[in-house]
């Protein structure tokens, strides 16, 4: 039982870390300063983390990654959404 708490307490901090990006880039509007790429490889990465989580039936990895997908596909879309109208370039 004490190794799964320690699982729900490194996933909720792992979890808010992303937060805090996501709300800048939406108060701000600026995404200039955001890798497309590396918003494209995490987002598919713990998509699959937390498929594997699924699959598994490990609940850390379930909850901490269907919970950094939120503000991951928030930032992820406002950079796209910049890209299309040309306040922000690819290169």
């Amino acid at each position: 039982m004490p190794v799964t708490l320690l699982g729900y307490a490194a996933a909720t901090l792992t979890t808010l870390s992303f937060f805090p990006q996501a709300i800048k880039t939406v108060r701000s509007g600026d995404t200039r300063g955001i890798s497309l790429r590396m918003y494209l490889l995490f987002t598919i990465g713990i998509t699959g983390w937390g498929i594997y989580g699924l699959l598994t039936e490990d609940g850390p990895l379930i909850v901490a990654n269907g919970l950094t997908l939120i503000p991951a596909l928030v930032v992820l879309e406002r950079k796209l959404q910049a890209l299309r109208s040309g306040r922000d370039r690819l290169w």
